[in-house]
């Protein structure tokens, strides 16, 4: 499976978790994006799949230190120790880092070109049109960051 001509450049940009403890910035250059179906994809962030941006470790900077979970023998999950959110995948041993779509900004381009782990797609998403509605946070009393 060649994707090389599915990176896509990204400006620079800042992501974090709910509560903001755990913020990292990414240099600008070249992304992948992707949704994983896997079964610990699945159970990682608590979703039918996991959408995730790859991006190169040496463009990403972090402020506050993530937790991190040694989730099989070749990859860890990155999240925020004080409000649970998960941030990032990343394979053992290497150069790319793959942060969790909530994670980043929501007016960040995000298409994703590749699916993995199909063996575990729930039968539902293969078709998946239904109806749907915006949700309405005007009385909601929220504790988030306030980065977005």
């Amino acid at each position: 499976m060649n994707d090389a001509n599915n990176w896509q450049p990204l400006p620079a940009f800042t992501g974090s978790c709910q509560c903001g403890a755990v913020r990292y910035t990414v240099a600008p250059g070249p992304s992948f994006a992707s949704i994983c179906h896997c079964r610990m994809c699945q159970r990682a962030t608590g979703s039918p799949f996991a959408a995730l941006l790859k991006v190169a470790t040496d463009r990403v900077t972090w402020q506050g230190e993530p937790g991190v979970f040694q989730s099989s023998g070749i990859a860890a999950r990155g999240f925020c120790s004080a409000c649970g959110t998960p941030l990032f995948y990343r394979k053992t041993g290497s150069d790319w880092i793959e942060f969790t779509s909530g994670s980043h900004p929501a007016d960040l381009p995000f298409t994703p070109v590749r699916q993995w782990g199909l063996e575990a797609r729930h039968d539902w998403l293969s078709g998946l049109a239904i109806p749907g509605a915006e949700t309405v946070e005007r009385d909601l009393i929220s504790y988030q960051s306030k980065d977005e």
